[in-house]
């Protein structure tokens, strides 16, 4: 495929949940838009949370926040019709719970890429840059996406929904890649190391993410000694209550994007700990349940390492070396590890390809309209095309935005913007966007 052109009118990047629930949308609400719509993923398989696909995680939403539910509970899409349509309903009703596994949640989206009849989804394609195509005034017209193979695809509209980058703390980032591993990898990485060596392991982070790696390497690296290192005194639980949870209500986003920037960061630094450096109380009773048993069989190979910085991290021979500062004393030790596992979250600014995009449109900063369309400024206004950023907008449209919670209404939002974009200039204005296939 290396140098072939292809046509879309509507490219989105990245077919996690965020695009998956635009293409419901726009098969149930803008057939004729649907019919000229590709989804490209990077990815071979459709997937969610790849690397924390653990047998016994579940989701921590409902999963009547699927990728429709919430915009149309009579949707052929829903979680609960791919249970009928796969012969599961019963037994899911049966375990009366509100947070499938996360395996399961992963084949419903599967269920729904499969199940689309005019959007078109193509997996194992890896996009470099994202750039705008511009008439002779300068305004945009348009979009020329370049995927690793070489390959460019020409769109009018352009939806961007990938994943945040993972986080890696600077400290460690110029320790080896093979030896340092975040969450997102987890699953594929750690089943490339044997089961049967004792590994001497650290796990960095007081999060979600690292209190899951932790007790899986109980199973996966058993006979390892594992340090999980924690800059807070101890873990905590998720501060989210039936009040706070209002908070992720699609119908919020309309209160937070109104308010003042104080209020919003205020909102934000009050909502944290309901989303991030937490631990959900099911997994905190499991993991002290463990802790509990291994002080009663008398084993100190997996412990909690906790009021430390990583203050300096080095390869020594065969071996990681961290230096661990105690944020009481101030005392310094070193750590002697083999593998280092990161469950430090994701990037706050926005993705690589968002950011290089903002520069090929001179813009400063990257601000969206309340339906999530790119401002493009001054000198990319007034052309024929858009861009829509989803999942990376926290800051104007609130703590949900990255997670499940407005995935479904987000989507509605974006494709009715779409179809007025369209309406208030046709397609057969706009030079160069017709639908051929790749």
């Amino acid at each position: 495929m290396t140098g072939q052109v292809g046509q879309v009118e509507l490219l989105a990047v990245g077919a996690g949940p965020s695009n998956l629930g635009l293409a419901v949308a726009l098969e149930e609400l803008a057939p004729e838009l649907a019919e000229s719509s590709l989804l490209i993923d990077r990815n071979a398989v459709i997937g969610w949370q790849q690397g924390m696909l653990m047998p016994w995680a579940t989701s921590q939403v409902s999963f009547l926040k699927d990728l429709v539910t919430q915009r149309d509970p009579r949707s052929r899409f829903s979680f609960l019709n791919h249970l009928y349509e796969t012969g599961r309903l019963d037994d899911f009703v049966n375990l009366s719970t509100f947070t499938p596994y996360r395996v399961e949640f992963t084949e419903y989206l599967r269920w729904v890429a499969k199940s689309l009849h005019k959007v078109r989804i193509e997996l194992g394609r890896e996009v470099v840059s994202m750039r705008a195509r511009r008439d002779g005034h300068g305004a945009v017209t348009g979009w020329i996406t370049t995927l690793a193979d070489g390959a460019k695809i020409n769109s009018r509209y352009l939806v961007y929904g990938g994943s945040r980058e993972a986080n890696i703390p600077p400290v460690l980032a110029g320790l080896p890649r093979d030896r340092v591993i975040h969450s997102t990898e987890y699953r594929q990485r750690v089943a490339q190391l044997s089961g049967e060596l004792p590994y001497r392991v650290a796990v960095v982070g007081s999060s979600q993410s690292a209190a899951e790696m932790f007790r899986a390497l109980r199973e996966d690296l058993p006979d390892s000694d594992v340090a999980w290192l924690m800059r807070s005194i101890g873990l905590s639980s998720d501060a989210s209550s039936k009040f706070t949870n209002e908070l992720y209500y699609p119908a919020f986003v309309d209160e937070f994007y109104q308010t003042q920037p104080a209020a919003r960061e205020q909102i934000l630094k009050e909502m944290y700990r309901t989303n991030y450096s937490v631990v959900t109380p099911p997994m905190l009773e499991h993991l002290y349940a463990d802790r509990y048993l291994d002080r009663f069989n008398q084993r100190t190979e997996r412990r909690l390492v906790t009021m430390v910085d990583i203050t300096a991290a080095r390869e020594q021979g065969d071996e990681l070396v961290l230096d661990l500062t105690d944020r009481r004393t101030g005392a310094v030790t070193e750590l002697h590890r083999d593998v280092v596992f990161l469950g430090t979250g994701f990037d706050t600014r926005m993705p690589r390809l968002v950011r290089d995009l903002a520069a090929d449109l001179e813009l400063d900063r990257v601000d969206v309209t309340r339906n999530y369309q790119l401002e493009l400024g001054v000198r990319g206004a007034g052309g024929a095309a858009a861009c829509y950023l989803q999942g990376v907008n926290e800051q104007t449209h609130g703590i949900s935005d990255t997670l499940l919670s407005v995935l479904a209404q987000r989507a509605e939002e974006i494709c009715r913007d779409l179809i007025a974009h369209r309406a208030r200039v046709p397609a057969t204005a706009v030079s160069g966007t017709g639908a051929a296939g790749l």
